[in-house]
This record gives structure tokens, C-alpha cells and sequence, in this order.
């Protein structure tokens, strides 16, 4: 009679060592492979895509379009006003003058149209 018992008691045993040794095995392959998951995933953020790079690029250069464009309206401004005989607005017109200089070349310049 307990090997009656038994029986259905083994038959479960076995079914369950099947099924855990599935998941073990998963287990085990999840953890094998961690770290190569993880070691791709920091050269991915540590490395900058092409098209993020361009992106950057394009930002920066239209900051700097930007400050060039409020510059030459100031140094219009200013030079008028020197112009009209404002010592100091010709000393402003001068440094503003030298930093347009300095912004100039590195603004790329656009393709010829035609």
C-alpha cells in the first residue's frame, strides 16, 4: 500500500525535475549571458551615434548663427551711433566688429546655388 502512495508521489517528482531543469536551464543561460548584455549595453551609451553627433553639430552651429546674427544688428546699432559722433558706441562697434571675426569661420559656409 505505500508503494501505492508512492507512486503518484515519484510520477510528480519527475514531472516536477523536468519542468524546474527547463527554468534551471534558463536560469542558467540568463545569467551566462548578463554580462555580455550589459557590456553592449554600456558601449551603447558610452558611444555616440553618427546621427546624434550631426544633430549636436547642426544645434551648435545654429547657436552660433544665432549669436552672429544678433551681433551684426548690435554692431549696425552701434556703428550709427558712432556715426553720429558717440565715442564710446565706436569702442563697442570695435569689440563687437572682433568678435564677428572670431564667429565667422566657424560658420561653414552655404553651397553655391546654380
Amino acid at each position: 500500500m505505500l508503494d501505492a502512495m508512492r507512486a503518484p508521489l515519484l510520477l510528480a517528482l519527475a514531472a516536477a525535475s523536468l519542468i524546474l531543469s527547463g527554468c534551471i536551464v534558463k536560469t542558467a543561460a540568463n545569467v551566462v549571458t548578463a554580462p555580455v548584455r550589459v557590456g553592449a549595453k554600456a558601449v551603447d551609451l558610452a558611444t555616440t551615434s553618427q546621427s546624434e553627433a550631426d544633430e549636436a553639430r547642426g544645434r551648435e552651429i545654429r547657436r552660433r548663427e544665432e549669436r552672429l546674427g544678433k551681433l551684426e544688428r548690435e554692431y549696425r546699432e552701434k556703428q550709427q551711433q558712432c556715426d553720429e559722433g558717440d565715442r564710446s558706441a565706436c569702442r563697442d562697434a570695435e569689440a563687437i566688429y572682433a568678435e564677428i571675426q572670431d564667429i565667422l569661420p566657424t560658420i561653414p559656409a552655404e553651397p553655391e546655388r546654380g
